[in-house]
């Protein structure tokens, strides 16, 4: 199966690490025009090189996704230097500190959903009738296993990915018939900086340990590498995923159905 995204246009938040630059190279390694959006400049710029020395092509955009201006400018951006969106990775997110409900800070239950939660909406608000306008284009929001069950000490994370999908479906409603598909991917854990962090703040004393009990539970005995969600999130937003719309899809070896 060939997916060529040439002449293409993709938007990936959170691209500076983790599954976003996972999935930002993915994109440009077949053929589309990256803008590369994240918080950290140093990072989103690593991730552009990167790109660049794959032989693609990719501009980069420091935003906070939670601020309705900031994802408006780099909508604009993009427009600006391609004149079009064709896929969109809305995969900023944060987890939060790892607490009971009821030690949890109110500003830090805030800060999560607003990234969480309101940007999930502010990229689809802004990057939409981009595509409406040539009705085409394709959205992954990024999920988890979180969209789906609970994880005790990150309760506002776990609503907040409940929320991405009920957005997802709700908005891929919307829009269906408009030539714009919109899933969410929702990954068990994946071998990420942000997972590392949860981990070492559940396990304070070592994190090995809490690492092998995780894996023994998953039937295919590891974490997914971000590369292998990238894969599925560009197998999602390419002609070859036609048929599929307003769906979470899973990738945790097995662990949930």
């Amino acid at each position: 199966m060939q997916i060529d995204f040439t002449g293409r246009t993709a938007i990936v938040t959170g691209g500076g690490g983790g599954i976003g630059r996972a999935v930002s190279l993915a994109l440009a390694r077949a053929g589309a025009q990256l803008m590369v959006v994240d918080l950290n400049r140093e990072a989103a710029q690593t991730t552009a090189e990167l790109v660049q020395a794959a032989g693609g092509q990719a501009r980069v955009a420091v935003a906070d996704v939670s601020r309705s201006g900031d994802v408006a400018a780099y909508v604009a951006e993009a427009v600006s230097a391609w004149d079009r969106i064709d896929i969109f990775i809305n995969n900023a997110a944060w987890q939060g500190p790892v607490l009971p409900l009821v030690d949890y800070p109110e500003d830090d239950f805030d800060r999560v959903m607003a990234i969480n939660v309101r940007g999930v909406f502010l990229g689809m608000r802004h990057v939409l009738p981009v595509m409406l306008q040539r009705r085409s284009g394709a959205v992954i929001n990024t999920g988890s296993l979180g969209s789906y069950i609970g994880t005790r000490s990150l309760a506002p994370y776990t609503a907040s990915k409940h929320a991405v999908l009920g957005l997802t479906r709700a908005t891929a409603l919307e829009v269906a018939r408009k030539g714009i598909r919109i899933n969410a991917v929702c990954p068990g854990p994946v071998d990420t900086e942000l997972l590392r962090a949860i981990e070492a703040e559940q396990a304070p004393g070592g994190t090995e340990q809490l690492r092998q009990q995780r894996t023994a539970s998953i039937p295919d005995g590891r974490y997914a590498q971000p590369e292998e969600v990238a894969n599925l999130m560009v197998y999602l937003v390419s002609d070859q995923a036609s048929h599929i719309t307003g769906q979470g899809i899973q990738i945790n070896g097995g662990s949930h159905g």
